[in-house]
């Protein structure tokens, strides 16, 4: 857990997965903290496989948003002027019946759940998601954040620097050693 009293935020960050029937305790939990907290809003980074996307998404930005009723009354407008594309729906039978339409997020992990007891509950929620592929995620968290700082405008960018975020230590060593020089 991470917090900047400044700006009112406080980071939690899941770097692991969840136990198997654990994950819908947790979110009721979770969300019953963020009431009890009196937390203004929660925003979701997260991600979604990109090797299972559609023809839609395909095209353009692979960044997408979501925002329950209760935060798209306050922040819709602003999301059109921004330009973001809200995360589609798909067909929940395709071929059969294209007509009826649900939220699909794969390897998304607790994100769809969140978001849709989000909308139940009346916490206001927006979850920003990136079509990733397997490997090497970096330049993907940084496009969240770079998306993340569009909206909310957390910190300045600057044009000419490379990037404006701290990278944590631990990536050092995200995919471990490099091989030695003598191999080659």
């Amino acid at each position: 857990v991470y917090s900047l009293p400044s700006k009112k935020l406080v980071v939690l960050q899941i770097r692991s997965p969840f136990i198997k029937n654990k994950y819908r305790p947790f979110c009721q939990t979770l969300l019953s903290w963020v009431k009890s907290s009196k937390c203004a809003r929660v925003i979701v980074l997260s991600s979604s496989h990109a090797y299972q996307r559609d023809d839609e998404q395909l095209l353009g930005t692979p960044l997408r948003y979501l925002l329950t009723p209760d935060l798209e009354k306050a922040v819709g407008g602003l999301m059109q002027e921004l330009n973001w594309k809200e995360m589609e729906k798909v067909a929940a039978y395709p071929g059969i019946n294209d007509t009826e339409k649900v939220l699909h997020i794969p390897g998304g992990g607790i994100t769809k759940l969140l978001f849709t007891e989000s909308c139940s509950k009346g916490v206001q929620m927006a979850v920003l998601l990136k079509f990733c592929s397997e490997g090497d995620n970096i330049p993907d968290a940084f496009a969240l954040a770079n998306y993340l700082n569009e909206w909310l405008q957390l910190i300045k960018s600057e044009v000419n620097t490379s990037s404006p975020w701290k990278v944590p230590s631990s990536w050092r060593l995200l995919f471990g050693n490099g091989l030695p020089p003598a191999l080659f």
